[in-house]
C-alpha cells in the first residue's frame, strides 16, 4: 500500500491507544482513505495483517460503514442529503440538477474527473433544507437554482487549474 510517511505513522500511533487491536479497524481506514481518497483492493489485506486479523474480519466493517468508498471519487465531492427534511423540500431535484450539471450519475465520477455526486444520510442542517456538502463546505438551502450556481463556481474553479 503507498501510503504517505505522516499516515503510517499516524497509523502505528493509533494501534498503541487501543488495548485490543481489533479496535483500531475503524480509525485505520479512515486515515488510508483520507491519505488515498478511497480504500483500494489490497487495504483489507494490509490493515488485517497490521491488526493481526483476517481480511474478512476488515471487509466486514468496509462494506458495512457506507462512509468507506472502494473506488476513486472525482476532486470534488459533491454530497446531497437524502432524508426527509431534505428530500420534502427538494433534495432530490437538487442532486438532479448536480448530476445534469456534470453529466454523470450518483456514485460515479464525471467525465472530465471533477467531481462525484453522492446522496447521503442526514447532514444535520434540517432547518435549513435541502444542504449539500461539497468537501468539507456545507451549503444550505441549495434549490436548483442554488445548484446550478455551485456548480459553475466549481467548473470555474476547476478551469484555473
Amino acid at each position: 500500500m503507498n501510503l504517505k510517511p505522516a499516515t503510517l505513522q499516524s497509523i502505528d500511533e493509533v494501534i498503541t491507544h487501543y488495548p485490543v487491536k481489533r479496535s483500531a479497524t475503524l480509525p485505520l481506514l479512515h486515515l488510508i482513505q483520507e491519505d488515498i481518497g478511497y480504500l483500494p483492493p489490497d487495504t483489507c489485506e494490509w490493515v488485517a495483517a497490521k491488526l493481526e486479523l483476517q481480511p474478512i474480519n476488515v471487509l466486514e466493517v468496509v462494506t458495512f460503514y457506507p462512509m468507506f468508498r472502494q473506488k476513486p471519487i472525482g476532486r470534488r465531492h459533491i454530497k446531497v442529503c437524502r432524508t426527509l427534511s431534505c428530500a420534502l423540500m427538494g433534495g432530490y431535484k437538487t442532486c438532479e440538477q448536480f448530476e445534469k450539471e456534470f453529466n454523470t450519475h450518483r456514485g460515479e465520477v464525471s467525465p472530465d474527473g471533477e467531481v462525484t455526486v453522492d446522496f447521503v444520510e442526514c447532514l444535520a442542517s434540517c432547518g435549513t433544507a435541502p444542504v449539500v456538502l461539497i468537501d468539507d463546505d456545507l451549503h444550505e438551502k441549495v434549490d436548483c437554482a442554488k445548484a446550478k450556481q455551485l456548480s459553475d463556481q466549481i467548473k470555474a474553479e476547476a478551469k484555473k487549474r
